[in-house]
C-alpha cells in the first residue's frame, strides 16, 4: 500500500489528514476500492501511550490515515507552520453513514454495549435510509485485542462483507485491534472513534458544542469524570508541556543559529 504523505508531525507521530473533508473524501474512496486500512484519531492521551506501549506506536506507524483528533494536538502542529483542523472519529461517523448510504457501502460496528449498538443503528439507519449495517458486535468485558477471540472477530467482520467498520473499544484496544484486522487483509477501512456510538446512542453525553470549539472539551469531560480521568489527564498535560518546551526550544536555537 503507498504511504501517504505528511500534513504535520506531532512527537514523532505522522497526520496525514489535515481536515474534514479531505479525511472524508480519502476513507470513502479507499472504502470503495475495497482496501484495508485503518484510521486513527491522534490526541494527547494517543501520545503518552505511544511512548508506552510499543504495540500502541508500531500500529500508529502503520496506519493509513491520521486525524488530529486534540486541540493541543492541532495546537502543537500549528506552531510548527502545518495547516490542520481537528478532525476527530465522533464528528466523522455521521458524515461517513450519510455517504456510505448513498454510495451502497456496508457498515460494521464493534464495539460499547448491545444496548448501545442497537440504539445507535437504529438511529443512523432512520436519520440515513439505505445505510445497510452488515455486523454489530459488541465483545465481551476484558476483550483481548491480541487473543484468540479477536482472531475470530476478524473473520466475523470479513465474512460480513461491511466496507467501513467503526471501532468503539477504546485506545489501544481499538487501535490494535485495527491493526490486527489491517494485517490480515480485510477488505474494510476500520475507523477508530472511541465513545461516538454512546454519543449517537444517548448513553453518554458529548461534551456541549462551545466547550468543543473553545479547545474545553477535556475540561468538560474531566468535571464529569473526574476519578477516572484526573490521572489521564495529568500525564497528558506533562507531555504536552514536554512537548510545547522542546519545540520552543527549537525554535530559540534556529533564532540564535540565524544571527
Amino acid at each position: 500500500m503507498p504511504a501517504m504523505h505528511a500534513a504535520a508531525r506531532v512527537d514523532g507521530q505522522i497526520i496525514t489528514l489535515s481536515a474534514m473533508d479531505e479525511a472524508l473524501a480519502a476513507i470513502v474512496t479507499d472504502a470503495a476500492a475495497g482496501l484495508p486500512f485503518a484510521v486513527f484519531t491522534l490526541n494527547l492521551d494517543h501520545l503518552v501511550k505511544r511512548r508506552q506501549n510499543a504495540a500502541f506506536r508500531e500500529a500508529y506507524a502503520r496506519a493509513r490515515h491520521v486525524t488530529a483528533d486534540g486541540w493541543p494536538v492541532v495546537w502543537l502542529a500549528r506552531r510548527r507552520g502545518a495547516v490542520l483542523s481537528r478532525v476527530t472519529g465522533a464528528d466523522m461517523l455521521r458524515p461517513l453513514c450519510e455517504i456510505a448510504a448513498v454510495m451502497e457501502l456496508p457498515v460494521a460496528f464493534v464495539g460499547s454495549t448491545p444496548q448501545a449498538l442497537r440504539q445507535a443503528t437504529a438511529r443512523l439507519t432512520r436519520d440515513y435510509p439505505g445505510l445497510k449495517v452488515a455486523a454489530r458486535i459488541s465483545p465481551p468485558f476484558g476483550f483481548d485485542p491480541s487473543g484468540p477471540a479477536a482472531a475470530g472477530l476478524v473473520e466475523d467482520i470479513r465474512k460480513s462483507g461491511a466496507k467501513l467498520c467503526f471501532l468503539a473499544l477504546g485506545a489501544p484496544k481499538q487501535e490494535l485491534f485495527a491493526d490486527r484486522a489491517v494485517a490480515a487483509g480485510v477488505p474494510c477501512g476500520f475507523l477508530c472513534i472511541g465513545a461516538a456510538v454512546d454519543f449517537v446512542a444517548g448513553t453518554q453525553r458529548r461534551a456541549p458544542l462551545w466547550t468543543q470549539k473553545a479547545g474545553l472539551e477535556w475540561a468538560w469531560r474531566l468535571a464529569m469524570n473526574p476519578r477516572r480521568l484526573a490521572m489521564r489527564y495529568a500525564r497528558s498535560a506533562g507531555v504536552f508541556a514536554r512537548l510545547a518546551w522542546e519545540q520552543a526550544r527549537g525554535a530559540e536555537s534556529a533564532m540564535g543559529e540565524n544571527r
